[in-house]
């Protein structure tokens, strides 16, 4: 299928379903117990970072005897040492599964523990970036964060329970939010596309469009908190099912390298990358511009962001202009699809209006 197809214009194209669970609702929590059960886990590890102890606690108590313990110590971006000391105790304490609660880095970290074990993984998002419907793992080592692609590391199932997200503050929600909305505009132009994937991320981007100003607003607005979760699913479901593109290896190279915060990073790139692609993906910037009711992709999720109190500016989120240049040149060193060509001037210009906080160019 073409990198940027038109709704009508279906050509050749491969989609390959995953063999995943989905239970989504209010109130969902309630069958963790009955879902590790039926996943065939005896003893399962809750992994939480250290704030998210107390929703770890919870998760433990529904499950009873078939809780082993709990890991609170999920880092964001995976570095090693943190993926070796969760693998470590689960070992010690006998745990054939494990229960991930939280978002990206506790996610992330039930990831790493299947990448070497296997154990089935159970997840339950408290945030909307979407990694729990993905194969997709990363670690960090070095300052550098890799990232791949195995079987082994997507949950076997899911628990999204939008009651879970009402304590998510304002600013993490709206971020996480757009973090989300990335995965379906790149998933629109992907080079290995197809119409499935491109209704799902439609549908997800319209949704979040939606809820996130309904958050701002009122953080316990439960139909806002249901639209954004269930936006997050679709959204999710798209990175994991296409390849992504420029914006994704340069929120790869920031966060890895820099140690810059993960959704936060994405909310600032997204409009920049997507006025970097939107000659070469016009067809992809209708259907984002069109889910968000409004003319110009990169301009609506700009303002998206700026409406809601978002930062839209790498140097208030801990980016050194001094950087720039490094940062410019490690996105450089594979290549990777994307509509336009890597061009290295282009991009260290995309880098500063990013850094800058400007107006995207397109």
């Amino acid at each position: 299928m073409s990198i940027d197809s038109e709704p009508g214009g279906i050509q050749s194209f491969s989609f390959e379903s995953r063999a995943q669970r989905v239970l989504f609702g209010h109130g969902s929590l309630a069958q963790a117990a009955g879902e590790i059960e039926r996943m065939g886990i005896g003893r399962a590890l809750v992994l939480c970072t250290p704030p998210q102890r107390a929703q770890a606690e919870r998760v433990a108590d529904l499950l009873g005897a078939r809780a082993a313990g709990i890991f609170d110590g999920a880092v964001m971006h995976v570095p090693i040492e943190s993926a070796r000391a969760a693998r470590e105790a689960a070992a010690r304490l006998g745990a054939d599964g494990a229960v991930a609660i939280g978002g990206g880095s506790t996610i992330g970290l039930g990831k790493a523990i299947a990448l070497e074990s296997g154990l089935p993984i159970l997840a339950i998002p408290t945030t909307y970036a979407g990694s729990e419907m993905t194969p997709i793992y990363g670690l960090t080592e070095g300052g550098q964060k890799r990232t791949g692609k195995d079987p082994r590391v997507l949950p076997r199932s899911v628990i999204y329970d939008p009651a879970l997200t009402v304590g998510l503050p304002v600013g993490l929600s709206v971020v996480s939010g757009i973090n989300a909305i990335a995965h379906a505009a790149e998933g629109l132009y992907s080079a290995d596309g197809n119409p499935v994937c491109d209704l799902m991320a439609v549908e997800g981007i319209a949704a979040l469009g939606r809820a996130l100003p309904g958050i701002h607003a009122n953080p316990a607005d439960a139909q806002a908190r249901n639209d954004a979760l269930y936006g997050a699913w679709l959204c999710g479901t798209v990175l994991g099912s296409v390849g992504m593109a420029l914006h994704h290896k340069l929120c790869h190279t920031l966060g890895g390298s820099f140690n810059l915060p993960h959704a936060e990073t994405h909310t600032i790139v997204l409009p920049h990358a997507l006025a970097y692609n939107a000659a070469a993906a016009a067809g992809a910037m209708r259907r984002i511009a069109g889910a968000l009711g409004a003319d110009s992709a990169p301009r609506a999720v700009h303002e998206l962001a700026l409406r809601n109190g978002a930062p839209t500016a790498l140097k208030q989120i801990g980016m050194r202009e001094e950087d720039l240049d490094r940062a410019c040149a490690l996105a450089l060193q594979n290549a990777y699809a994307n509509p336009r060509p890597i061009e290295a001037r282009a991009l260290r210009e995309l880098l500063q209006d990013a850094f800058d906080g400007a107006a995207p160019r397109a």
